[in-house]
């Protein structure tokens, strides 16, 4: 049934991947320069190629899913730790000022 399905209603095909330029981290030591930064929808619409006895597509879907909301979840504690180790450096550099104002008198 799912091969009838599928001969009627071929699924449309994925656009072609974005590739950065050269090689991997071609003049950079840091992966992030070298590739776009993924996303959450990226990794929960990411399509493959399908083959005669591939994996179960819903079990790769599914996972994919929990990969996806795990990244989600690590990102946003990434960007609250981004904040709050920018509010401890402002707060230590208001603290020198202060610190070296006080010393001068």
């Amino acid at each position: 049934m799912r091969r009838l399905f599928r001969s009627l209603f071929p699924a449309a095909a994925p656009p072609p991947p974005t590739a950065p330029a050269g090689p991997p981290n071609a003049g950079s030591h840091y992966a992030r320069v070298a590739y776009p930064p993924l996303t959450a929808g990226q990794i929960r619409f990411q399509r493959f190629s399908g083959v005669g006895r591939g994996l179960d597509p819903e079990e790769v879907r599914a996972f994919l899913y929990r990969v996806a909301d795990e990244f989600a979840e690590v990102r946003a504690e990434l960007a609250r730790t981004r904040t709050e180790n920018s509010r401890i450096k402002n707060a230590l550099r208001d603290w020198q000022a202060r610190y070296r104002r006080a010393n001068r008198v």
